[in-house]
């Protein structure tokens, strides 16, 4: 039977990764909309549309990481089974929590920037990079979400 520290432990793994996927499929919708509706009318903008759409993919691989370090961390790959204290258990759940969040709304906010931006290279393709650089500020705010995850899940020792 599990203990409820690798259960939350668990918990928050799944937070991480499954908030941060769906803020990422949500801002990728967001901005694939737009940029198909451009994409229709300027099929040659395509690699530039292509990167600003792609820009809120990297929070799901965001949560993902922490998932997978947090899971790694108290043994869950290896044969031998760690036992996972309770107060680790919420560390890592609080990590997962940090990191969903941070994770689902940046990406969904950076979907709507990069959607608007999308429109704005359609009316004029000079626009492309400065349309990615105001995408990426809101990423930021992902990686903050991600080092402060990382440094929490980082600092627990089993």
């Amino acid at each position: 039977m599990f203990e409820s520290g690798i259960v939350l432990s668990i918990i928050g793994a799944v937070i991480a990764a499954v908030l941060a996927g769906i803020g990422s499929g949500i801002g990728i919708y967001t901005a694939g909309s737009k940029a198909a509706g451009v994409l229709s009318e300027k099929p040659d903008l395509f690699g530039k549309i292509l990167v600003i759409t792609a820009l809120p993919g990297s929070q799901g691989v965001y949560g993902l990481l922490i998932a997978i370090l947090a899971l790694s961390k108290i043994g869950l790959f290896s044969t031998t089974p760690v036992e996972v204290p309770i107060e680790i258990g919420y560390k890592i759940l609080w990590a997962g929590i940090l990191m969903g969040f941070a994770g689902f709304a940046s990406a969904w906010l950076q979907g709507r920037v990069a959607a608007a931006g999308i429109g704005a290279v359609g009316r004029d393709e000079s626009l492309a990079g400065k349309a990615i650089v105001l995408a990426v500020l809101i990423e930021t705010y992902a990686i903050f979400g991600l080092l402060v995850a990382l440094l929490i899940v980082n600092s627990i020792q089993l």
